[in-house]
């Protein structure tokens, strides 16, 4: 039997939420999972920086279908509307439950923005 939407839902909830807690236990406690905002939608999890304090988007995916380019994209556009630096994904690895063991996609852009604290153009 496969998901309804409502568990569809409730398990992208439980998943942001372990994303988030885990990023504030272990990096900075000002991290959280953020409320939807609709069609502005500016990430899952806020409160994460770049190395010189710019802001980070992460948009959590817990679904059985990969889809890269277009969660890179929806990260890319989510990034924009925060007017952060960066935009990355954190997707389920299936398996295992611990946050530390999900995967991160994200552009070569967006990692060169992580490193040095700007976005190159």
């Amino acid at each position: 039997m496969g998901r309804s939407r409502a568990s569809a839902r409730a398990a992208g909830t439980r998943f942001e939420r372990s994303v988030a807690d885990y990023l504030a236990a272990t990096v900075d406690d000002r991290i959280d999972r953020r409320v939807k905002t609709g069609a502005k939608d500016r990430g899952d999890v806020g409160g994460v920086r770049a190395v010189l304090g710019g802001r980070v988007v992460i948009e959590c995916k817990d679904v059985s279908r990969t889809d890269l380019a277009g969660w890179t994209r929806e990260a890319d556009t989510e990034r924009g509307n925060d007017d952060a630096v960066a935009g990355l994904v954190v997707h389920k690895r299936r398996g295992t439950a611990d946050p530390a063991d999900q995967y991160v996609t994200m552009t070569v852009r967006d990692l060169v923005a992580l490193l040095v604290g700007t976005r190159p153009a």
